[in-house]
């Protein structure tokens, strides 16, 4: 018996290594939701390592997209513009949405009282 569990720690610690998101942040999201009564082992390791490389595929395209390649960084309006111009990632779009100044939406919010009223 302790040999099995010996094994099972030894491949835990393995698989921590593979990823670099806190496997306990992601747990702690998951059981946030009023469906997940327990979570096993290996669908807490999978679902890490996807959102793992969900963000790394999300800040790659952003960087070959955006103005990151000249200035060799990644800046908010990158993930913003990526989100809004990239098919595979429009459902980001209300997560990210692109930054406006106040008085443009204050604009933008009288036209279309304007447009309503008309």
């Amino acid at each position: 018996m302790s040999g099995m569990n010996a094994e099972n720690g030894a491949e835990r610690a393995a698989n921590n290594k593979n990823v670099s998101l806190p496997m306990s942040r992601v747990k702690l999201i998951m059981k946030s939701s009023p469906d997940v009564s327990c979570i096993n082992q290996d669908a807490l390791f999978l679902t890490t390592k996807a959102t793992e490389l969900f963000v790394q595929h999300l800040a790659l395209s952003s960087y070959n997209n955006g103005s990151g390649k000249q200035k060799n960084t990644l800046s908010y309006s990158d993930l913003a513009g990526t989100a809004e111009d990239t098919e595979t990632f429009q459902f980001l779009t209300d997560i990210l949405p692109k930054k406006i100044l106040a008085r443009d939406y204050l604009k933008s919010l009288e036209e279309m009282e304007e447009d309503d009223d008309n």
